[in-house]
Order: C-alpha cells, then sequence, then structure tokens
C-alpha cells in the first residue's frame, strides 16, 4: 500500500534552512564576490550619437523627382550595408585604435568586426513624423570618450559621403540606361517604318488609293473575255459545220465505192467456181470409200489427198484474187481526190489556228482578269497589313515619346546631383562627447551576481536534503509512513569522547567550506573573466 508524501510545515522548512545556512550562504557569498570583482574590473563603455537627416532638394520639386519615403529608407537600409562593411570598419578599428584589450587577447578581426557592427554599432530610424521616415540616429559605444565621438563622426561622414554618391551614380546610370531605351526605341521605330515602305513597296498595285483604277481595268478586261468568248464560240461552230459536210461527203463518197465493189462479180457464183465445188466433193467421196478398204498412209489415200489439195488451193486462189481485186479498185475510188472535201478541211483548218489564237488572247484576257481580282481582293489585306503597321509605329512612336521625356528628366536629376541641389543625408546634431560611461550598469549586475550566488546555495542545500526528505528522520515521519503513533522517542547518545569527535568534525567542514568558499571566488572570477560572460550582459545594458 502506498503513502502520499508528507508535506514539511514552514517551521519544519525554517529549520532546515538554518541547519543548511552555511551550505547557502558561503556559495552566494563565493560567487556574489566573483561577480562582483569581474564586474569591478569591466571597462567603461562610453555612448557617442549623432541625428542625421534627410535634407530636401534645393531646387523646385518640379523640376526634379521627388524621393518616395519607401525608396528613401531603402536607399539608407542599402548604405548602411555600405557603411557596416569590413572595408568600413576595418580602418576604423585600426585607426582608433579601438579594442585593444581584444586584440591583446588574441580576438580576430573577424570577430572585432562583427562584434562592433552587431553589439556596438546602432542605428535608429526616427519615425517620429507620423511614421514616415525623416532621419534617424547613429550611436556607437567605445572604451574611450574621444575615440568613440571620433568614430561616430567618422561614421556620420560615410553616411553623408555615400548618399551623395549613391544619388550621382543613380542619377547617372539612370540618365545613361534612358539614353540606351531612347536609341533603342529609335532603332525600332526605324525598323517599322522601312517595313512600311517595304509594304507598301510590294503591294504597289493593290493599295487602297488604287482601287478605283483597279475597277475600271477590271471592268474592260470582263467585257474583252465575253467577246473573245462569242468569237470563239462563232469559230467552233463554223468548224462544226465544215467538219459535218467532210463528214457527209466522206459518207456519200464511200457509199459509192461500196456500190462499185458491190457490182463486182463473186467468184463464188462463177462457173468455175461451181466446177472446182464439185470436183472437191467428188474427191472427198472417193477418199470416204478408199478408207474402208486402205489405211490413211496407203499410196491410194495420199493420191486422192493431194488432188483435193490441189482443187482447194485452186478455190482459195480464186477467193484471194476476188479480194485483191475489190482492194485494189475500193483502195483506187478512196484516193480519188474530192476538190470539196479538200476545200472544207482548209476552211476548217484555217478556222482551228484563228480559235487557238482567239483562245490564247481569252487565255491571256482571263489571266488578267484573275491578277486584276487578285489585287483587288488583297486590298483589303494590304489595308489591315498598312493599319496594323501604322498601329505598331503609333504606339512604339508613344513609348519613344515617354521615353525622351523621362530621359530629360533624369539628365535634369543627374545634374541637380552633380551640382549637389537634390536631397542629401545631412547631420543634423553633431556627435556628442560622451561624459559619463553608459555601461555596465554595476549596482545591476551586482545584484544579479548575489542572486545568481543565492540560488546556487540553494540548489546545493537542496541536494543535500532531498535525499533526507525521502527518509524518515523524525517522529512525525514515523507516525504518516507507519500509520501507528510513536509512544517514546529517544534522543542521540553520545559519550564524551564522540562528542568531542562530533564537534572537531564540524569544525573541520566549516573551515574546508571557508577554505572552498576563498578559493572558489578568484576561481570563479577568472572563468567569469576568460569567457566573458558578464561581458555579453553589458553589451548594451
Amino acid at each position: 500500500m502506498s503513502v502520499d508524501f508528507r508535506q514539511r510545515t514552514p517551521a519544519e522548512l525554517a529549520r532546515i534552512v538554518w541547519r543548511r545556512k552555511w551550505l547557502i550562504a558561503l556559495p552566494t557569498a563565493a560567487v556574489a564576490v566573483a561577480v562582483a570583482f569581474v564586474v569591478w574590473r569591466l571597462p567603461n563603455v562610453y555612448e557617442s550619437t549623432t541625428l542625421l537627416a534627410v535634407r530636401p532638394a534645393t531646387i523646385m520639386a518640379q523640376g526634379v523627382a521627388q524621393m518616395s519615403d519607401s525608396d528613401l529608407t531603402l536607399r539608407i537600409n542599402n548604405i548602411t550595408q555600405e557603411v557596416t562593411s569590413r572595408s568600413v570598419l576595418q580602418p576604423l578599428i585600426e585607426r582608433y585604435d579601438l579594442y585593444a584589450r581584444e586584440r591583446a587577447r588574441g580576438d580576430s578581426m573577424e570577430e572585432l568586426v562583427d562584434r562592433m557592427r552587431t553589439r556596438d554599432l546602432k542605428i535608429t530610424l526616427n519615425t517620429s513624423r507620423n511614421e514616415i521616415t525623416n532621419g534617424f540616429f547613429l550611436a556607437y559605444r567605445g572604451a574611450e570618450p574621444r575615440a568613440t565621438q571620433a568614430v561616430t563622426e567618422a561614421l556620420a561622414r560615410k553616411y553623408v559621403d555615400a548618399q551623395s554618391k549613391a544619388a550621382g551614380d543613380e542619377a547617372t546610370l539612370t540618365a545613361d540606361f534612358f539614353r540606351e531605351r531612347v536609341e533603342e526605341q529609335k532603332a525600332k521605330l526605324k525598323e517599322i517604318d522601312d517595313r512600311r515602305l517595304a509594304a507598301m513597296t510590294q503591294n504597289v498595285h493593290s493599295l487602297p488609293s488604287a482601287t478605283q483604277a483597279l475597277v475600271g481595268q477590271l471592268a474592260g478586261l470582263r467585257e474583252e473575255q465575253k467577246a473573245r468568248i462569242s468569237e470563239v464560240g462563232r469559230l467552233n461552230d463554223q468548224i462544226a459545220f465544215l467538219n459535218r459536210a467532210v463528214t457527209d461527203l466522206t459518207k456519200s463518197n464511200q457509199q459509192d465505192v461500196e456500190a462499185v465493189v458491190a457490182q463486182m462479180q463473186d467468184p463464188k457464183g462463177t462457173p468455175a467456181y461451181a466446177e472446182l465445188v464439185k470436183r472437191k466433193g467428188d474427191l472427198e467421196a472417193q477418199k470416204g470409200e478408199l478408207s474402208l478398204v486402205f489405211k490413211p498412209a496407203a499410196p491410194e489415200m495420199k493420191a486422192v489427198q493431194k488432188q483435193i489439195d490441189y482443187v482447194q488451193s485452186q478455190i482459195d486462189d480464186m477467193l484471194e484474187e476476188h479480194k485483191r481485186k475489190v482492194k485494189e479498185t475500193r483502195e483506187r475510188l478512196e484516193n480519188r481526190l474530192d476538190p470539196r472535201v479538200s476545200s472544207y478541211k482548209s476552211e476548217a483548218a484555217r478556222l482551228q489556228g484563228e480559235v487557238k489564237r482567239q483562245q490564247a488572247m481569252l487565255d491571256r484576257a482571263e489571266s488578267d482578269i484573275a491578277a486584276v481580282s487578285g489585287q483587288i481582293s488583297s486590298v483589303p489585306n494590304t489595308e489591315v497589313k498598312l493599319e496594323a503597321v501604322q498601329r505598331e509605329y503609333e504606339s512604339e512612336k508613344a513609348i519613344y515619346d515617354q521615353l525622351v521625356e523621362q530621359q530629360k528628366k533624369a539628365e535634369i536629376t543627374s545634374q541637380v546631383a552633380g551640382k549637389a541641389q537634390g536631397e542629401a543625408i545631412t547631420v543634423i546634431d553633431a556627435a556628442s562627447l560622451p561624459q559619463q560611461p553608459v555601461a555596465p550598469k554595476r549596482p545591476l549586475l551586482m545584484l544579479l551576481g548575489l542572486v545568481a550566488g543565492l540560488g546556487c546555495g540553494v540548489a546545493l542545500a537542496a541536494a543535500f536534503e532531498v535525499p533526507r526528505l525521502l527518509t524518515v528522520q523524525t517522529s512525525e515521519d514515523a507516525e504518516h509512513y507507519t500509520g501507528l503513533p510513536v509512544l517514546v522517542t529517544l534522543p542521540m547518545l553520545l559519550t564524551a569522547r564522540e562528542e568531542r569527535r562530533l564537534k572537531a568534525r564540524r569544525a573541520a567542514l566549516a573551515l574546508a567550506a571557508v577554505v572552498a568558499t576563498v578559493v572558489s571566488a578568484p576561481a570563479l572570477a577568472f572563468v567569469l573573466s576568460r569567457l566573458h560572460i558578464i561581458e555579453m550582459f553589458t553589451s548594451r545594458g
């Protein structure tokens, strides 16, 4: 069964504190003395302050553009980056022998520059006028009043010079920028003007101003086209008539030839042809009778077959002779010239040549019509193209005019910056010569050391007492943890020798504690000095 921890009464806690009073007091004294020693040896820190403000331009506001508050704040921040750079701070450290102690103990220049930038140099914007930046305070803390004032004055001069240089450089760069932009825009305008001239040259026949002339030319070509088409049609009609006449005459002559050929006697109707056919039939009958007795290879069969072939050859010769005579008669009659057919063909050939000439002239007229129609149809495209080029030219011309105006303003601003008549940073309050140190705040630091020592003593006492609190030490602990009443308690009984030994032990512990306190105070002071712990609290304290 678990038992709750017994809570101690205030009287018991007071007794514990009293019992551990030396364990609390001695560490407190050691820490407080060590801190006081280190604090007392800290060098005095002096602060010099100067007020810088932005002086408005000394000429009329219409003559030069004024910087906005945001641009001005940005410029001050940029100048601050330049002024607090190592290239500026390191020469100041070396010239005025700043941080001599730190350099003597081996701190690097990078550490000193970083300390000067982040801890000892303070820049505060002055926003007292409705949150609008109209100036800033520059403060520097150092170990020697004169050097601190000199460093503050040097940094203020850096701000003034950097602002003047930045304004001049910015004005010059701005003027050069707009000058280059104006030249680029001028070249762009020339390129657009060249494109417009090239477009007009390439489309000289389809310009909007030539539309009326093109319409008149197209009407004339249309009339010429109609006349040529009519003439070609008339000539084709005549050629068709002549061709029909030639065809009719040719057909008539062919009929005459066929009539003459038809009047020629067919050999099949002659007695000689009939006699040959009759003889061939007799021989074939004879061959049929012989085939019943003899084989095809028999001499009798061959003799009959030879006679049949001879008769057949006579028949074929008779027919071929008739065909030859018919062919010769047909060719003779067909080759006979008809003056009317020759005349008709000659006239048709002449008309064909005229048709070709008229067709060529018609094709040329149609080609001209297509070209003029194309020119007329391209007039809107040309007009749109020229209008697009003109709009582009006007747009770029507006940009050019605007750039010229900005270039004039930039040149005026550059001249103003060159004569130091523009906005500039000026020193309102010169760097002050510090009379009293602003750090370290020794009473506060010593009080903090006392509190820290007290905390160490309480922690040390707690380290010894907490284990005792977890064990049974008194009759109250026995009753609480056992749940039984305590009937009697016995005090610690010691002999005289044990009492002397106990007293000697306590005296030895007290002496050891005092010696430890005396030794630990300088040791702690040495550690605090080497680690620069107190200095970290005094950097902006």
